[in-house]
């Protein structure tokens, strides 16, 4: 059976820590920042941990097999 392929565009998108959670960027965050609130900037900042059976289908399609 021939080897499974990393969907790339997922892979540029998310990180797999050392424990095996999937991070993600936080939606809202990269333009038209003028009408938002600083709160609302700040808490776009950073990244954040995906959920659930999401979080498993994501690591399978970054990391296939493993």
């Amino acid at each position: 059976m021939p080897k499974l392929k990393t969907k790339k565009s997922i892979s540029k998108r998310m990180k797999i820590t050392k424990n095996g959670k999937v991070l993600r960027r936080k939606p809202f965050g990269r333009h038209y920042k003028a009408h938002k609130s600083g709160k609302r900037i700040r808490h776009v900042r950073g990244s954040d941990l995906v959920h659930g059976g999401l979080a498993k289908t994501m690591k399978e399609l970054i990391a296939p097999g493993s």
